[in-house]
Formats: C-alpha cells, sequence, structure tokens
C-alpha cells in the first residue's frame, strides 16, 4: 500500500501525485510500488527494502545524500488465548525534498501521524517528522511495558489461587515479549546517540530538544524492560519452586497412604495362602481378629508417618 500525504495550512491531505514536501507512507508495498518510488524519487532500492525484512536489525546509513533510519517498532500480535508484544523494522528514509516511511505492517505510531493527531506536525520540517516519530516510538514502548507489568500482576494473582498451565503460558509469553521489547530498545538507543553525533542529519535549534527527549525516553524504556524482566524473572522461577514442592508433597503424601494400604494386603495374602495349621483358622472369630491386627498395625504405622510429617 503507498499513500501520499502533504502539510497544507496545518491540515494533512492525501495526494495523488508525489510533489515537493510530501510524506510517502508504504505499508507492506508490492514490487511496482517500491519500483515506482525508486525510479521516482532516486531512491536506493536497498533502502527500501531494508525495512521488509523481518531480522533486519536497526541502524543508520547515508547514501548520496540520503539517509536511511531503521529502527524497531513495538506491535502487539494476539492470538485465541494469549497476547504477545513483538517489533518490526520502521524504515525512515530522508530524501532532498521527501521523507518515506516503510513497515511490513500497519504501525500505530505512524497511524497517528496520518490521522493528524500529532500537534505541530509538517510533511515539509522533514527532520522534525523524524524526531516526532523517535519520540512517539519511545512512547509506545513505555506504554507497552506499562500494559505487560498489569498483566503479569494479574497473571500472578491467578496463580496464587490456582496452578493453571494458561496462566504458565501467558507468563512466558510476557517474559518473551520482554526480551523482544528489550533487545529492539538497545538497538534504538545506539541508532539514537548516532544520529546525535553525525552533522549530515540536521538538528535545528527548536529540534534540539526533542532528540535529547527520545534519548531520555528510550533511556527510560530501556531501565523498565530490564526491572520487570528482571521481576517476571523472578516470578516465573518462584513458581517454578512451589510446582517442585507442591509435587514433592502429593508424592509424599501418595507414598505413605501405600504403605498404609500395603499392611492389610500383607495380612490378607498370609491368610489367603492354601496352607494348613493356619493361627486361628479354626476360631470363629479368626476373621475379626485378623481385620483388628492390622487396622491396630495400620494406624500406629499411621501415627509414626504423621510424627514424622509424612502426612
Amino acid at each position: 500500500m503507498l499513500d501520499i500525504f502533504k502539510t497544507i495550512d496545518e491540515n494533512l491531505f492525501k495526494l495523488e501525485e508525489i510533489e515537493d514536501g510530501t510524506w510517502i507512507n508504504l505499508v507492506d508495498p508490492t514490487t511496482e510500488e517500491l519500483d515506482f518510488i525508486e525510479e521516482k524519487l532516486g531512491v536506493e532500492g536497498d533502502f527500501l527494502r531494508a525495512a521488509l525484512d523481518e531480522e533486519e536489525s536497526a541502524r543508520l546509513e547515508t547514501e548520496n545524500e540520503q539517509v536511511l533510519i531503521l529502527v524497531d517498532t513495538p506491535y502487539v500480535e494476539k492470538t485465541d488465548e494469549h497476547i504477545i508484544y513483538e517489533t518490526l523494522p520502521l524504515g525512515i528514509i530522508i530524501t532532498s525534498k521527501n521523507i518515506i516511511t516503510i513497515c511490513l505492517k500497519n504501525s500505530i505510531v505512524i497511524d497517528q501521524f496520518e490521522k493528524n493527531s500529532i500537534r505541530s506536525f509538517s510533511t515539509f520540517k522533514k527532520y522534525r517528522f523524524l524526531y516526532q516519530i523517535l519520540y512517539k516510538n519511545a512512547q509506545r514502548y513505555l506504554l507497552y511495558l506499562r500494559q505487560i507489568d498489569r498483566m503479569s500482576n494479574y497473571v500472578e494473582k491467578q496463580l496464587h489461587k490456582s496452578m493453571k498451565n494458561k496462566e504458565l503460558i501467558q507468563l512466558l509469553d510476557l517474559e518473551k515479549s520482554l526480551v523482544y521489547i528489550t533487545t529492539a530498545l538497545k538497538a534504538n538507543q545506539i541508532v539514537l546517540e548516532k544520529i546525535l553525533r553525525i552533522n549530515i542529519i540536521k538538528k535545528y535549534s527548536e529540534d534540539e530538544d526533542l532528540l535529547e527527549d527520545v534519548i531520555i525516553e528510550n533511556k527510560q524504556a530501556i531501565e523498565m524492560a530490564n526491572i520487570y524482566s528482571g521481576i517476571l524473572s523472578g516470578t516465573m522461577d518462584a513458581f517454578a519452586s512451589i510446582i517442585s514442592n507442591n509435587l514433592n508433597i502429593v508424592m509424599k503424601l501418595l507414598t505413605s497412604i501405600t504403605i498404609l494400604m500395603a499392611i492389610p494386603t500383607m495380612f490378607s495374602s498370609f491368610y489367603g495362602m492354601n496352607v494348613v495349621n493356619i493361627p486361628l483358622a479354626s476360631s470363629p472369630f479368626g476373621f475379626w481378629i485378623v481385620v483388628g491386627i492390622s487396622l491396630i498395625t495400620a494406624t500406629l504405622v499411621g501415627f509414626i508417618l504423621a510424627k514424622k510429617n509424612l502426612f
């Protein structure tokens, strides 16, 4: 999908043709759309296709006065029972007259700009637009991290009530999400620091504070991700120990019951033998005497097991 936008009198309009000062947004573009942009604007083909590789790492490249800023943007993958937070490459290409964004899926970060809900946003101010995208991207990470924290707290409360595989799997999904987010944030931080150092990306005085805010927000997101990851990892270890301990208790109880059940079985086995002169064989109360002895023996063994906390 290829969309062309331009800011006119502080309002964002969708155009049919590419003009100077326009923003071109590509979402999972076709080969024809990529070839069109490459030919129309002279953009490097590798720049356009970089963001279409899910495994591509965040980086910054320059070529023929064109700048590629590749960062990881978060998105939510919903399944029937669980929610997984993952990341995708988001490419931002700055040319002499236009700015291009490209991603494999619709990004909620870019969607905010399409709806013209960002204050002081203009397609003409390419570098400010770049910093605004990076700022909103960092904020989106912070929002998702808070959601992960709330979800992990809720799942933990559910696990206190009863141990279920569903909740444990959800905790594993959240832990995996934090790994994705932490890795992406660290890669983005390297790109942000490189933007701060190089001179090819213009930094107007009014935009310097915005870039510093982006770096601060990203660092805060990294710290939050590390904290939540540590907490979640500790929680998983604690519940693993609890599950193992519960299993040991159940096995101990079943073993004790098996021992008690073996005592009447042993007496009945002795008196079930087809031999002569078994004690009490001729007594009319022999059966009840044997049952009583087995019950008394089982009671004594049960008392001993209880004293040793095996029940």
